[in-house]
C-alpha cells in the first residue's frame, strides 16, 4: 500500500509539538501521539489542568509540522 508524502512525514513527528493546518482554514496545535488508519490523533491543551485527545482525518489536513525550537537562549522576563 501506497503512503502518503502527509502520512510519511507525520509518522516522523510522532511524540513532538506540531501545528497542525486543517484544509478549512483552521489551524490547531498539540502533541501528535499516532497517525494511523489515516487519521492523525492530537493531544491539545483545553484550559487550566484540561487536555482533550482529538482525531483528524489525514484527507483534512493540509500540512503538519514541527515547532521550531526557541531562539532565546536563558531566561526571559
Amino acid at each position: 500500500m501506497l503512503q502518503s508524502p502527509l502520512y510519511a512525514k507525520a509518522a516522523t513527528l510522532v511524540g513532538q509539538p506540531v501545528g497542525v493546518s486543517l484544509s478549512n482554514g483552521q489551524g490547531v496545535t498539540g502533541i501528535l501521539c499516532s497517525v494511523t488508519a489515516g487519521v492523525a490523533v492530537l493531544l491539545e491543551y483545553l484550559y487550566q489542568s484540561q487536555f482533550a485527545t482529538k482525531q483528524y482525518p489525514l484527507n483534512t489536513i493540509q500540512d503538519i509540522n514541527p515547532f521550531p525550537g526557541c531562539s532565546v537562549q536563558g531566561p526571559f522576563f
